[in-house]
């Protein structure tokens, strides 16, 4: 159930960092449906994310001292241990080709309110739909298909030092 946050995001974090129980079950009630959204997103198997979920958490809870307030918000910070792990338990579970596509991403998470919007409506979609085809895919595959540049030169057979050019374009 969410509640309204008694204090600032930064004041949690500081009290996260202090290991505060309270303030981590207000963290979960107000962050876990977002997360969960953002993990269902690229697992497509809600029993797996919610055990991901799970995971997600606990690297929270022992990382805290991790997160720094000048290189981005706590929920940006939350948002990419959600992404990783998510990523990284389809690698171990050899998910890739099965997982995720651009196309079935058409629906976002808005963290705020926690519902959905089209991609369309924020121009998401537009903009990756613009870039040269040989950027596309390499979005497709890095962000939605969590490979590796190295994995990526292998399967499109092109060299590694193109991949990592195009990708520092991007």
């Amino acid at each position: 159930m969410k509640q309204h946050l008694p204090y600032s995001t930064r004041e949690l974090a500081e009290k996260l960092k202090q290991k505060d129980k309270a303030a981590f079950a207000l963290l979960y009630d107000n962050y876990s449906r977002a997360l969960l959204g953002v993990i269902n997103t690229i697992v497509k198997d809600s029993e797996l994310a919610e055990d991901i979920l799970q995971d997600v958490f606990v690297k929270i809870w022992r990382g805290m001292d991790s997160y720094d307030k000048e290189k981005g918000t706590l929920f940006t910070w939350m948002l990419n241990i959600a992404r990783n792990t998510s990523i990284d338990s389809l690698r171990s579970k050899n998910k890739k080709q099965s997982s995720i596509k651009i196309e079935d991403n058409e629906q976002l998470i808005d963290f705020h309110n926690n519902t959905s919007m089209n991609t369309d409506t924020i121009g998401v979609k537009s903009v990756v739909a613009r870039l040269k085809p040989e950027h596309k895919d390499l979005i497709d595959l890095v962000y939605f298909g969590g490979y590796t540049q190295e994995e990526i030169a292998q399967k499109n057979n092109i060299p590694l030092g193109t991949v990592k050019t195009r990708i520092s374009w991007l």
